[in-house]
């Protein structure tokens, strides 16, 4: 991904994303992605965020959008607003896709399947 932007994108994994603290906005991240040429810290604009669960995505979506929402407050407030941000919460297999515009919030209600081999070159929809 990070060559195919030829070096534009920073993907971190575990890393701590503290927006808000009066807002609840802290905590750690499973995947973000930003757009920035370095990986030594979190820069704006954060365009996307991965949540990991295990078969729970009642648990995992509202997690991802209160990360999404986070993002879209860190993004404002370092001059890089967005027009959207996107998330994913996925058990590995089953990918269900997000995205925050503004304050609305689409989710992608079926989830898409994906098998190992084929999540880098797309997935398909039940």
């Amino acid at each position: 991904m990070r060559r195919q932007r030829r070096g534009q994108l920073s993907l971190f994994s575990g890393t701590e994303f503290n927006v808000d603290e009066a807002r609840g906005l802290v905590g750690f991240c499973d995947w973000l992605v930003a757009r920035s040429p370095e990986q030594l810290a979190i820069e704006a604009p954060v365009v996307a965020l991965v949540e990991a669960k295990n078969e729970n995505f009642r648990l995992g979506v509202p997690q991802c959008l209160a990360e999404m929402y986070a993002a879209r407050l860190f993004n404002e407030r370092r001059g890089h607003p967005q027009p959207a941000v996107h998330g994913v919460v996925t058990t590995g297999n089953v990918w269900r896709f997000l995205r925050l515009r503004g304050d609305i919030a689409e989710v992608n209600r079926s989830g898409t399947t994906c098998a190992r081999s084929t999540v880098s070159s797309g997935c398909s929809s039940p």
